[in-house]
């Protein structure tokens, strides 16, 4: 298993911003098995984290001759949008960092919920399986002990 601090990926990508000329500012991207963190060009400026546990998707991917665009949907419906360059596939690269995170996610709900309602341990089924087992004689029944007054 992937520690979520290994880097899977790193390099340049575009995000589109979100003012109003919507021009295309160049980061640093830093795919981990949980998250994609944004740096952007100043080097004093915090980087953006897209963390997966956020993200519903990876889509709309259009490729044209020099770059492939993609949006990222989080779970809030909010869509943002990236391009690279073409043969960079860092729509594949998050896409398949994503299925992976969801699956490891949908793996642990499983187990939890198993854990909740799974039975008593062995030991303690057995012993519970015996007490509540009527018991049968295995031999001539014991005659009752008369009662002295």
């Amino acid at each position: 298993m992937k520690s979520p601090d290994e880097v899977l990926r790193e390099g340049e990508l575009e995000k589109r911003s979100d003012s109003l000329f919507q021009l295309w500012k160049k980061k640093r991207g830093v795919l981990t098995s949980d998250r994609l963190s944004l740096f952007p060009a100043s080097p004093r400026a915090r980087p953006k984290e897209l963390r997966f546990h956020s993200i519903l998707k990876v889509d709309c991917v259009e490729r044209t001759g020099k770059y492939v665009y993609f949006t990222i949907v989080t779970t809030d419906h909010k869509e943002i949008d990236f391009r690279c360059a073409g043969e960079s596939c860092w729509n594949a690269a998050i896409a398949l960092a994503l299925i992976d995170f969801q699956n490891r996610r949908a793996l642990q709900d499983f187990r939890s919920r198993q854990e909740r309602t799974a039975p008593a341990a062995p030991a303690e089924a057995a012993e519970a399986a015996v007490a509540a087992a009527p018991s049968e004689p295995s031999g001539p029944s014991p005659q009752p002990k008369p009662r002295t007054p």
